[in-house]
């Protein structure tokens, strides 16, 4: 054994293949196989050898690793509060609200992309929607920017030491939360990160080898000034064409359009008594008057005789 080590040293160096033990063999007088079974101590991978690496320092290796592993990632548990929105008393209902609200009541998987012009109350309908019903809300503002890491979650620099610190996404997932993605037509391709979240499958945390399943209650709401097609006449600059699979994955679309004359007047209403304007017949006119001007502009504006339109 020792003279066939010598030549295999001699001869190939400390790391050789099947041809050198081969070869070793016949000037030994002695079978591949039998010199191969010798040498198994030193057998790194299937027709590898290295005669300065044995099988007890692999074995050794694997077990340091195997140690190193195993030990959980660290983790920061996302602060335990009160995510539900509070309610706004000069909020009044129109549009789509009655629909938003029965699909979070029912509490299924159901996303929802509503589109509409700037300032109509996308957001503010979904935000009332759940703190009428008492549902926490995740409200997530998407720019140029945003990736997987600000969405799904990454690690952290801790104490001198790296934690996995989850995304608002995942905490959305795990607390049953409505995850609003607020001005998502802003957003690049790496959106596409939250394909399988929009099928309702859950996700795998690559990095940290963990699988976060939905919890009961899960439902993801997305608002844009377009429809994912990006913007033709610059007044939404900034805004993305999205990807057809990506927009594939919301099964609806609401269309949210300017409250009517008679909802505006109520909200503008609302709004003048949370101030503690008393609502005598001048303040009355006036509301009036700022209703039936916002109107007209609307309607110029879908005709095309302006450029700037009213927002509520």
């Amino acid at each position: 054994m020792e003279t066939a080590i010598q030549l295999l040293q001699e001869q190939f160096g400390a790391e050789f293949g099947a041809d050198a033990v081969r070869a070793v063999a016949l000037q030994i007088n002695t079978s591949y196989a039998t010199l191969s079974k010798k040498l198994s101590q030193y057998k790194v991978s299937r027709g590898k050898w290295n005669l300065e690496v044995t099988k007890e320092k692999i074995d050794e290796l694997e077990d340091t690793y195997s140690a190193s592993t195993a030990e959980p990632i660290a983790m920061i548990e996302a602060v335990k509060q009160n995510l539900i929105p509070d309610k706004d008393d000069t909020f009044v209902s129109f549009g789509n609200f009655t629909d938003i609200k029965k699909i979070i009541q029912s509490r299924l998987f159901y996303p929802a992309f509503i589109t509409g012009l700037s300032g109509n109350g996308k957001t503010f309908g979904v935000e009332q929607a759940c703190a009428q019903l008492g549902r926490e809300l995740i409200r997530v503002n998407i720019t140029i920017e945003t990736d997987a890491d600000d969405l799904i979650g990454g690690f952290r620099l801790v104490d001198g030491e790296t934690v996995w610190h989850n995304g608002p996404v995942i905490e959305a997932l795990q607390r049953g939360a409505i995850l609003l993605l607020d001005e998502i037509d802003l957003a690049s391709n790496k959106i596409l990160c939250l394909q399988s979240i929009l099928e309702g499958k859950g996700i795998f945390l690559k990095k940290i080898g963990k699988f976060v399943k939905p919890s009961a209650g899960f439902n993801i709401f997305a608002t844009a000034n377009t429809k994912g097609k990006g913007s033709d006449d610059g007044r939404f600059i900034g805004t993305n064409v999205l990807n057809e699979a990506f927009l594939e994955r919301f099964p609806v679309t609401f269309e949210q359009d300017y409250p009517s004359l008679t909802v505006e007047k109520k909200i503008l209403t609302n709004v003048a008594q949370s101030l503690s304007i008393p609502m005598v017949k001048e303040h009355e006119d006036f509301i009036n008057h700022l209703c039936t001007w916002s109107e007209i502009i609307r309607k110029t504006f879908v005709d095309g005789g302006i450029d700037e339109v009213i927002s509520t």
